[in-house]
């Protein structure tokens, strides 16, 4: 650490507490790294929770002259989020958001990833206007600071023409805010010759009509090179150019602290179509024209994808059929959506588009479908790109994601000349596609950067595509991926020296120490790009495929409390290098000691990782794969053979819990996170011990009841009574006949020893539940109904991996209740609000949709906080308790004020969630056959 940093970080500790300053080398490791294909090592990284903190923070470094470098969610491709400075990581304070006009507007911290704020905004038919594909992990400082945009928002709908105003922190720490005249007036006081700069460099701009004309053009393009000095031209008001020119800053003229945005029209109704070419200049040209009808006709998104990608992603299983014939080098498709505000409107938008592009003589077209699952069908084949090159490359290469755009009347040309510079630069895996509407195009390719030959063809490939979009057809190097360290050093050869010269001043004006985010947009380094070019070593073959993207990290419960997914590949990597090399002994150390218990001992190794990654890696399996056998396999293998014993001392245990009281051995078995304590956390709200099972049968359709040994031992409230009462009052109210299998009470799904790696307690669970099953089921002949979702997980997955006989027909609570029990049954009561948790399992499993389907239909409000996996874990909600109190941080927030119950399927989730969320978590049997029953009381 430098001796300036060394005295910034003692003047830091005075002020913020050591909890969220970070400077070991597990952490500015796991810190220093971003979506993109760069690499800083952050001297110190600090959390951030409030503006007073950043203004402290900013103070500090004007003081000490460090540079600071701020990041919301790290998504950024072009290496405007790493540091080698000070990283400010943006806290939980900074997620807050206030849907305001009937949503007309919205009112954003910088903090809140975009998807959740179109969660608020989605009961008014809502949304914000930008919308990238990572909309759901990127956060709304990064949306605003990077411009970015997406398929449907095109430039009209971008941050910079949908900002209603903002709200940002000068180097200075002054705070202007442009909704607040009296912030306006005193800051045109305080800061007359920022403002009276920006007013020269506006006049200078408009005193060269060539080059305004110019800019102008560019900005009708997609465009994110260097900084937005159409603002300059755009506003008169030298405040309203300021707030325009913070939009695609990349964090280095100021930090954006509050953003409300004008928002746009979410119509409900939706068309796709795939249009097959086997001439790509027409295809092109369909484009055009569809791009002029883009308003009139209601096209909302034009994806095109090139013959390269075509054959990339055939053979893949779900495709359409259109696809799977043979395709020609000049071949190219057209992926379309239509929205309109009714179906009579869809109708007349989908019959003009259709004649529109019938003058375009397509190979094939799939016509327009409103179908959800063939609709999909269709958009998988764009989702199918980036794992067709990041999944398939070779283990130490890195993927690259470049965004150009060109004219539109260019778009053929330059898809073409992208295509032969693959060629001629040798890379072959290389997929090019885009936002058509906008001649925005995306290429993937997959370099390695292990040796100066590699990075040498790198350098040689971008000095083309720069002469190529930038010289020879005036487009756009960097659409929407914001400049970073990219395209820092090609940002003059794009714009030319006069344009060039104003944003140098711009940055002078609001940062003249270059303290903010130095080296992003403007550099004079010319090999900047090929700098700390991010290492990519094996590190596990779980693991290898990961990009980095950092997409697995809204769905961790350990992201923010010690590391999430993203960071533990990247540790892993670093631990596997070093082992390798054997350098390094002390940073080896020092990583190793923490990544025990930051990285293994606090990952939920629920696999939810792997429902966001783009690859599908699960990260999980690589840390249960690192906790290594069990330690116990003797004592774990007697409790498998003696299920019906565990539990029954489990109850007795939880008996004896009340009387000593619950609250009073919560409090003796509290621990500070990280701390090992031998008795686990007995929580305040612990359960009582099940009553015994209730006797099944009946008349009806004969169903087989699997209760798991979790709700054999833990009561479903606070009468003790079991969950299976519950769900043998709706099976028989519903016609089935329910059947326990033999030896009921000593079977177990194997969940425990699975978790355990206990591999032979895990096999004979696995065997005796097999044997039981079929005999309860008639070999298969009858359903079996599985009451609590990670058991019911575990079981189907037993059964995909053949080991569990396949013709059982094996049903999760939430898909026999949706599919054979509801239609039944009649809802004669409904709760006015409730709170629903989706736990991963149920999620894993794919049946999210039934079981809100089921929570909705008994109340007439239902919030569902998103929290993808609470953090309990199996058992980790006792041993490793902060897991499932940061994960659940933000519950009993999201919970409206009068809202008194909860309900999911998972019984530990339930735990956790009656912990922390304040109201009763029950489970969905237990809701339902409330709901159908007309005289029974939930308490």
């Amino acid at each position: 650490m430098t001796p300036a940093h060394a005295d910034f970080l003692q003047d830091l500790r005075q002020t913020m507490p050591a909890a969220r300053i970070f400077t070991d080398p597990l952490s500015i490791l796991a810190y220093g790294t971003d979506a993109s294909f760069y690499r800083l090592r952050p001297q110190i990284v600090v959390r951030v929770e409030s503006e007073d903190e950043v203004a402290e923070l900013l103070r500090l470094a004007r003081l000490h002259r460090v540079a600071v470098t701020f990041r919301a969610a790290g998504t950024s491709l072009s290496g405007q989020a790493v540091s080698d400075s000070v990283l400010a990581v943006l806290g939980d304070g900074f997620n807050r958001g206030e849907v305001l006009e009937g949503g007309e507007r919205i009112r954003l911290g910088p903090g809140m990833i975009g998807a959740h704020a179109n969660a608020m905004l989605s009961p008014y038919g809502r949304k914000i206007g930008p919308d990238p594909a990572s909309i759901n992990t990127a956060k709304i400082g990064g949306i605003a600071a990077n411009n970015s945009s997406g398929m449907c928002c095109g430039t009209r709908d971008n941050s910079y023409h949908t900002m209603r105003s903002l709200r940002v922190l000068l180097l200075d720490g002054t705070a202007l805010d442009t909704a607040d005249p009296a912030s306006v007036a005193a800051f045109r006081v305080s800061h007359a010759d920022l403002l009276d700069g920006l007013a020269q460099l506006s006049r200078q701009l408009a005193g060269d009509p060539q080059l305004a004309e110019r800019v102008r053009r560019k900005y009708r393009l997609k465009n994110t090179t260097g900084y937005g000095i159409n603002a300059l031209l755009d506003f008169a008001d030298p405040v309203d150019m300021l707030a325009h020119l913070m939009i695609g800053s990349e964090g280095t003229l100021g930090f954006i602290s509050e953003i409300t945005f004008d928002t746009v029209a979410e119509h409900p109704h939706k068309a796709s179509a795939l249009v097959l070419f086997d001439d790509l200049e027409r295809c092109c040209r369909a484009v055009s024209a569809l791009s002029a009808a883009r308003d009139a006709s209601g096209v909302s998104a034009v994806e095109l994808i090139d013959s390269r990608s075509i054959r990339a992603v055939q053979g893949k299983p779900g495709l359409p059929d259109l696809l799977y014939q043979p395709v020609g080098p000049d071949s190219a498709c057209l992926l379309i959506e239509l929205r309109a505000e009714s179906e009579a409107r869809l109708d007349e938008c989908s019959g003009q588009i259709e004649t529109l592009l019938a003058g375009f003589q397509p190979k094939i077209s799939s016509g327009f479908s409103r179908d959800a699952l063939e609709c999909e069908s269709y958009w998988a084949l764009r989702k199918g790109l980036f794992p067709a090159v990041g999944a398939a490359r070779p283990v130490g290469t890195t993927v690259v994601i470049e965004d150009v755009a060109f004219p539109i009347p260019q778009l053929a040309d330059g898809v073409a000349k992208l295509s032969a510079l693959f060629d001629k630069h040798g890379y072959d895996e290389a997929l090019l596609f885009g936002h058509a509407l906008d001649g925005n195009l995306h290429f993937v390719f997959a370099p390695g950067f292990e040796s100066p030959a590699e990075v040498a063809r790198y350098d040689a490939f971008m000095q083309d595509v720069s002469d190529l979009v930038a010289g020879e057809y005036d487009g756009s190097l960097k659409a929407e991926h914001g400049t970073g360290r990219n395209v820092a050093p090609f940002v003059r050869q794009e714009w030319g020296d006069s344009a060039w010269n104003i944003m140098r001043r711009i940055k002078a004006l609001f940062d003249p120490d270059g303290l903010l985010n130095p080296g992003v947009i403007i550099t004079d380094n010319d090999r900047l790009h090929l700098e700390n070019l991010k290492p990519m070593p094996a590190a596990d073959d779980l693991v290898d495929r990961c990009t980095e993207c950092g997409f697995c990290e809204p769905a961790c419960p350990s992201h923010g409390l010690t590391l999430s997914p993203r960071q533990r590949v990247v540790a892993w990597r670093r631990i596997r290098q070093l082992e390798r090399d054997g350098e390094g002994a002390m940073e080896l150390a020092a990583l190793k000691a923490g990544y025990r218990y930051r990285a293994i001992a606090t990952c939920a190794a629920t696999g939810m990782c792997a429902t966001r990654c783009p690859v599908g890696i699960n990260t999980g399996a690589l840390m249960k794969k690192l906790q290594g056998p069990s330690k116990r396999p003797a004592l774990a293998a007697f409790a498998a053979r003696h299920m019906r014993l565990m539990t029954a001392a489990a109850r007795t245990g939880l008996r004896l819990a009340h009387l000593a009281g619950a609250r009073r051995l919560n409090a003796l078995t509290r621990r500070q996170p990280g701390e090992r304590k031998i008795i686990p956390l007995i929580p305040a709200s612990l359960p009582r011990a099940a009553a015994p099972l209730p006797k099944p049968g009946g008349d009806g359709e004969p169903v087989a009841l699997f209760v798991s040994c979790v709700n054999r031992t833990l009561a479903e409230g606070e009468g003790g009574e079991s969950v299976a009462a519950h769900t043998i009052n709706l099976l028989r109210r519903a016609g089935f006949a329910p059947v326990y299998p033999p030896g009921h009470d000593g079977l177990c799904c194997g969940q425990p020893f699975a978790s355990a790696n206990a591999a032979g307690a895990l096999a004979f669970s696995q065997t005796s539940l097999n044997e039981a099953l079929l005999q309860a089921s008639g070999d298969g002949r009858h359903p079996v109904y599985l009451d609590n979702s990670p058991c019911a997980a575990r079981v189907k997955q037993a059964q995909a991996e053949g080991l569990l006989d396949g013709r059982l027909q094996l049903f999760d609570a939430a898909g026999f209740l949706a599919e054979k029990v509801l239609p039944r049954l009649t809802i004669a009561r409904r709760l006015p609000q409730l709170a629903l948790h989706i736990p991963c399992s149920a999620t894993a499993m794919g049946v999210a949709g039934s079981l809100k389907q089921l929570a909705a239909s008994c109340c007439d409000e239902l919030t569902v906080p998103d929290i993808a996996c609470c953090g309990f874990a199996g058992d980790k909600g006792f041993t490793v308790p902060e897991l499932n109190a940061h994960s659940l941080r933000r519950l009993k927030p999201a919970l409206p004020d009068s809202c008194r119950h909860g309900v999911s399927m998972s019984r530990t989730c339930q735990i956790g969630l009656t912990e922390h969320g304040g109201i009763p978590y029950r489970s969905i049997e237990a809701l339902l056959d409330f709901c159908t029953t007309p005289n029974s009381g939930l308490s």
